[in-house]
């Protein structure tokens, strides 16, 4: 079966290629003025905070996929408001083959039930600044992604 009949498309092995990019939604979810972090337990990404989210399912729309990765990795229920951005993560080995594309949905959106608990996706959570995160190690473009999401979300213009 290739991943066009329906498959889900795999994170690459080591040292395998990936085919194509990765679709992955995530969501901010705000709550209180805060906005909810997660660390990552696995490559590419392990021990950084990030926004919850993964890979979306064949069958499955983004947003569907961005909240079933909330409850999933954190516990927790939210109501999509909209689109945020999206990100681009993609690595290159010491040859410069790629070694993994991720193309991430992101959205914006309000806290409805759940008190979020670490599990095997999720390593620790917080409730953080959307604006100050103090020097937190995070994937490469978390601090726009919530600058804008926290703009949006107040209902101001994104810059």
């Amino acid at each position: 079966m290739s991943p066009g009949d329906g498959q889900v498309i795999r994170f690459p092995a080591a040292g395998k290629t990936p085919a194509r990019p990765v679709l992955a939604a995530s969501v901010a979810v705000f709550r209180d003025g805060k906005v909810l972090l997660a660390t990552r337990t696995k490559p590419p990404a392990d021990r950084l905070w990030s926004l919850p989210g993964g890979k979306v399912e064949a069958g499955e729309t983004l947003e569907e996929a961005a909240l079933r990765e909330l409850a999933e990795e954190v516990g927790v229920s939210a109501r999509i408001l909209g689109f945020n951005r999206h990100v681009e993560i993609f690595g290159r080995d010491a040859q410069g083959a790629v070694t993994h594309h991720f193309v991430v949905a992101s959205f914006f959106g309000e806290w409805l039930s759940g008190e979020p608990r670490p599990g095997p996706e999720a390593g620790a959570v917080m409730w953080a600044d959307p604006l100050r995160l103090g020097g937190l190690p995070t994937t490469r473009e978390l601090g726009e992604v919530l600058r804008r999401a926290h703009r949006l979300y107040a209902g101001e213009a994104p810059a």
